[in-house]
């Protein structure tokens, strides 16, 4: 039995299949975790919600910033963007069966046993695990109730950028999610900039990457992410491992096996 960790699908079926059978998955005995951003922008984002889904107890999902945006335009919350290719989930007959599924994920997913930790994108630099763990099942619980609409009305803006204790309201849930969906650079004092997106070489040196600021309470636990495929899967950081390489922008989508720490790729030319 092995389990892999498996960078952001974004609708890039083929390559998702291509990649497990380059792993040799074996349902049923092996274990994949996805760091979330199933969907969008790729060629068939409802097929692959459809064979995750069917994957049944041989996967863990996490939610990413895309996979919200779907629930939130489900919802009407959100008109959409130019550049989403989500209208065949909205327009499909198994649409609620999906979407239904997808709102019971979660937004982190930690294994003692394993130990990793699973995030989309990152976590403030004054979280631990138990904070993590509790923040994140904040919204988990909000996205299960009738409370969601509100959720997703409320969960897209910049701001608040920077964590307190003291956050109440739609402020703190947004807050919550940025981190934990969106985050790539931040400033010294650990606010979040959510402008730029390119990777570490390529911005100003008041800018850190999350996973490099300094005295982060979660420098202890081993993390993947996705999320951030400008870095092309190097973080020159141990134990924070990128696992976006950006499949839908033709390059390569990436699996780790969490038992030995072996990367394998596909190339993703075709999407």
């Amino acid at each position: 039995m092995a389990t892999y960790a498996i960078g952001d699908v974004q609708g890039c079926l083929p390559s998702l299949q291509s990649l497990l059978t380059k792993i040799n998955f074996l349902p049923g005995k092996d274990h994949l975790w996805f760091t979330g951003d199933l969907v969008n922008r790729g060629p068939d984002s409802l097929g692959t919600l459809r064979f995750i889904k069917n994957l049944g107890s041989s996967h863990k999902i996490i939610l990413g910033n895309h996979d919200l945006h779907l629930l939130a335009l489900a919802s009407g919350a959100h008109p959409g963007q130019a550049d989403d290719t989500l209208q065949p989930i909205l327009e499909a007959p198994d649409k609620d069966i999906l979407l239904d599924w997808l709102r019971y994920q979660s937004l982190v997913h930690h294994d003692p046993q394993l130990d990793f930790t699973m995030v989309h994108a990152g976590f403030a630099p004054s979280w631990n695990l138990d904070k993590i763990l509790s923040l994140a099942k904040e919204v988990e619980v909000i996205l299960k109730s009738d409370q969601r609409h509100e959720l997703f009305k409320n969960m897209y803006g910049n701001s608040p950028n920077q964590w307190s204790d003291d956050l109440t309201g739609w402020e703190r849930i947004r807050c919550i999610l940025n981190y934990l969906t969106r985050a790539r650079f931040c400033l010294e004092n650990g606010s979040l900039e959510l402008k730029t997106t390119e990777n570490m070489g390529n911005v100003p040196e008041h800018l850190i990457p999350w996973f490099k600021l300094p005295n982060r309470a979660n420098k202890n636990l081993n993390i993947v992410f996705g999320h951030w495929a400008a870095l092309g899967g190097v973080t020159h950081t141990p134990k924070v491992f990128a696992l976006d390489t950006g499949c839908v922008w033709g390059y390569a989508l990436t699996a780790m096996c969490l038992d030995n720490g072996k990367i394998f790729k596909v190339d993703c030319n075709g999407n």
